[in-house]
């Protein structure tokens, strides 16, 4: 039998450094592969066909947009003017939507030069609706509040010029995207890593151009307007003048559901900021960052819609322009038609006398103040 009497355990290093750990410091690092598979999901599936809907509706509302509008091509008035401008905008970014489906789903393959037109289309578009909608705004407070007429049918020189100048300035500050774009590990983003030893920095100073210049000034305009001409409306002004507010003021407010969602979104990644990193670099589990990538994806889906909904409302708020889609789609002769009446007014109706008889009434009479009133 072993002799265990002679046995040293030395037990010394076990206690002698003994501590204790506070599990108050300890950082709990999130696993989120469910998130990463929602986001996924989310992004092959959901995504392409909100932009394949978005695009047939798009396409087709606006279409029938531009279709009405040449066929008045001879008698065009202001708003008009800023409806086809606005119609083209939206078809140029709704072009775009397979591109961005298709980064959805496969990455993006298309190469660097697509990545810059199709980025700063996008942009592009933002900056043109909010610009044009701040002119037709203007325009409608320089008419209800103080009785001035900034354009006129008789001037349409000027209109013309303030919507190249609206054009030429939302590509001018849609030079960063040009710039920075790039096909990037399957992904259309900016690169500013390229100027990233120049010591400024030009993510922010890009991102504050964005937010500033392209959507705070113009929502101050914009609010800065609409007060006044809602309480000179609350004080009794009626007719035409009121029912060109509406369309502009719905106009508006569409505009900022479908695109104040996304410029929050972006505004909360400027400031969170990736001061090592660029766009192109995934963001990880540890800084939190995959919510707010589905965030922009979603907000970024949502301006998109943006395209489709003007034409609803113009079908939904402007009888004549419904009269005259109507007769389009019927492929009917005679569409009804006077060149004093604009297609944006729902208080004049244009039915045919055949119409007419057949709802039982007569139409409305156009009075000469109505006229004088929607003569533009």
């Amino acid at each position: 039998m072993a002799n265990v009497t002679g046995m040293h355990l030395d037990l010394g290093g076990i206690f002698v450094e003994n501590s204790t750990y506070s599990y108050e410091d300890y950082v709990y690092k999130e696993d989120c592969p469910s998130e990463v598979g929602t986001g996924l999901h989310f992004g092959t599936v959901f995504l392409p066909m909100l932009y394949s809907l978005t695009l047939f509706l798009g396409l087709l509302g606006n279409g029938l947009v531009l279709a009405v509008l040449i066929q008045r091509k001879q008698r065009w008035s202001v708003t008009d003017t800023f409806i086809l401008h606005l119609a083209v905008a939206d078809i140029l970014l709704l072009l775009t939507l397979p591109f961005w489906a298709v980064q959805a789903v496969w990455g993006w393959s298309f190469g660097t030069p697509f990545c810059k037109i199709t980025g700063a289309i996008f942009t592009i578009n933002f900056y043109c609706g909010i610009f044009l909608l701040a002119c037709i705004s203007l325009d409608r407070y320089l008419s209800v509040v103080h009785g001035v007429q900034m354009y006129s049918r008789k001037k349409p020189l000027m209109v013309q010029a303030s919507c190249l100048t609206v054009w030429l300035f939302s590509i001018f500050l849609s030079i960063p995207d040009w710039y920075f774009l790039e096909s990037v590990n399957e992904e259309c983003v900016h690169n500013y890593l390229k100027l990233s030893q120049s010591g400024f920095d030009w993510r922010l100073s890009s991102r504050l151009l964005y937010h500033i210049v392209g959507f705070l000034l113009p929502s101050f305009v914009l609010l800065f307007c609409y007060s006044y001409i809602l309480q000179r409306l609350l004080q009794g002004s009626q007719g035409v003048q009121k029912q060109k507010v509406i369309l502009a003021l719905a106009l508006v407010l569409v505009f900022f559901i479908c695109w104040t969602p996304y410029n929050i979104t972006l505004m909360a990644d400027t400031f969170e900021g990736k001061p090592e990193h660029s766009e192109a670099v995934a963001w990880s589990c540890e800084n939190k960052r995959a919510a707010l990538e589905n965030s922009l994806a979603v907000t970024f889906a949502l301006a998109c819609l943006h395209t489709c909904l003007n034409p609803v409302l113009y079908l939904g708020l402007c009888r004549n322009f419904y009269c005259r889609v109507l007769h389009m789609v019927r492929c009917a002769q005679g569409v009804p038609d006077h060149p004093r009446l604009s297609l944006w007014d729902s208080s004049v109706v244009v039915d045919t006398n055949e119409q007419a008889e057949e709802n039982g009434r007569l139409n409305q009479i156009v009075s000469i103040e109505q006229v004088q009133s929607i003569k533009r």
